[in-house]
């Protein structure tokens, strides 16, 4: 048996985080609930680990991860006293090949599992414009097809097919086909041959398609495995030179911090997408605002919130009187982040109004928005007092929900049932909870 030395590496950092060994203990198993791989680590676990047993891999995520959240930077293994993983040390693969393989394993039944409890990482490295700009790698080239704009067209008109079933029926259901398209199409449309105009613009498409998928992933809190396609996102736009997707991709990765409670996190993120997009339109730029008012709103700071939402108001309202934009940035989009701001500054009741005003003004096509804003609209309505409106609004949020396969929407569900099992004598609380029965998978009534 090999001799252990106790982690002193790990004990440094434990002091600088001010933490007791129970306490780390649980900031341990936190993460590890979220990632979906509970854990019940308690103080003996961690004095073994100090003493120099080196944990599973996965505890060793966890606490690099629980580290960097309390520390407020990212914290390696080495720097933990734990040997780095043996993907480290491989030769790293160019961003082509690294999306081919990511969306292999992705559809590997073998290896679902594993991709989906990676954990969301606080202290991600994001690439910079300049940095993806830089690695334009010469990528390798096929012998046996040649591709011209035509592949391009099929490559964006199947991610609008794709996303118009995301928005309907939710990520479970889109995500594999994205996930096969990636790896049996567009890949190879990668690495053909063709002129740099051609070239360029398949990266482009490739790189909205890479966000899509990524997003999706979101939808089915696979948080870890779409940090992972997004990264995928920024470099192909790099390499595309696509200021859009490059900023949209950074605004939807501030959109999952925000969503999973790193405020911090998602303002740095919505201010780069921010800075990325120098040059936008007043559609583009409501979009960027309002997202960072929600992040700012989370993180406390009551004056940037409200002060990105003001613009972010005015610029809908020049976007609107210049077109009516199907399919972007819209009203009703613009009332849910008033609704977020509001909620996270302690205004219920004016969440509630505008989440109201954004669930008339959404299109119905947007069926899997619908059912997940109807059933925070009616937990806001709850906390009102109003048991009676919110059961009716968690009877809409109902009538659709059958239709979408959602992780997200299922976690609403989840929680309807909670609350409404406190109102046993209530009769329209005891109506909707038997509906609910009959409609919300048994596991999620557990």
């Amino acid at each position: 048996m090999p001799e252990r030395h106790p982690n002193i590496s790990l004990a440094r950092l434990l002091k600088e985080a001010r933490l007791s060994q129970g306490a780390f203990a649980r900031a341990v198993n936190l993460v590890g609930t979220e990632s979906g791989s509970p854990t019940n680590y308690q103080q003996p676990a961690v004095s073994n680990w100090l003493a120099g047993t080196e944990p599973r891999a996965e505890a060793q995520a966890a606490i690099l991860e629980a580290l960097t959240r309390l520390l407020g930077r990212l914290v390696t293994h080495v720097e933990a006293g734990f040997p780095p993983p043996p993907d480290q040390l491989a030769t790293p693969t160019g961003t082509v090949e690294g999306l081919i393989e990511l969306g292999r394993q992705d559809m590997d039944p073998s290896r679902r599992s594993v991709l989906g409890a990676s954990l969301f990482a606080v202290a991600l490295t994001v690439p910079g414009w300049q940095d993806v700009l830089a690695r334009a790698e010469s990528i390798q080239r096929g012998r046996t097809i040649r591709i011209g704009m035509a592949e391009v067209s099929s490559v964006i008109a199947m991610t609008e097919r794709l996303s118009s079933i995301d928005d309907e029926f939710g990520g479970r259901a889109a995500r594999p086909m994205a996930a096969s398209y990636l790896v049996n199409t567009v890949g190879p449309y990668l690495r053909a041959a063709a002129p740099h105009e051609v070239r360029r613009a398949m990266m482009s498409a490739a790189s909205d398609l890479c966000y899509l998928t990524g997003y999706m992933a979101v939808d089915e809190g696979l948080h870890g495995l779409a940090q992972r396609y997004y990264v995928k996102a920024l470099e192909l736009a790099g390499v595309a030179e696509d200021h859009l997707t490059y900023c949209t991709t950074l605004r939807g990765m501030s959109v999952q911090a925000v969503d999973l409670g790193h405020g911090r996190r998602a303002i740095q993120l919505a201010d780069a997408a921010s800075a990325a997009s120098p040059v936008a339109g007043p559609r583009m730029r409501a979009f960027l605002a309002g997202q960072q008012a929600h992040s700012a709103a989370v993180s406390g700071d009551r004056h940037a919130a409200m002060r990105y939402l003001t613009e972010a108001e005015r610029a809908m309202d020049v976007a609107e009187s210049e077109s009516k934009a199907f399919g972007s940035y819209d009203p009703s989009s613009l009332n849910y982040h008033v609704s977020q701001v509001r909620y996270a500054l302690a205004d219920v009741r004016g969440s509630v109004v505008a989440m109201m005003e954004s669930d008339r003004l959404r299109y119905s096509v947007y069926q899997r928005g619908r059912v997940r804003h109807r059933a925070v609209l009616a937990e806001r309505q709850l906390q009102l007092g109003h048991l009676e409106m919110a059961c009716q609004t968690w009877h809409l949020a109902l009538d659709d929900y059958p239709k979408v396969q959602s992780s997200r929407a299922d976690d609403r569900m989840r929680i309807m049932l909670g609350l409404l099992t406190a109102h046993p004598r209530n009769q329209h609380a005891r109506d909707l909870y038997e509906r609910a029965r009959t409609v919300v998978p048994a596991d999620l009534a557990a």
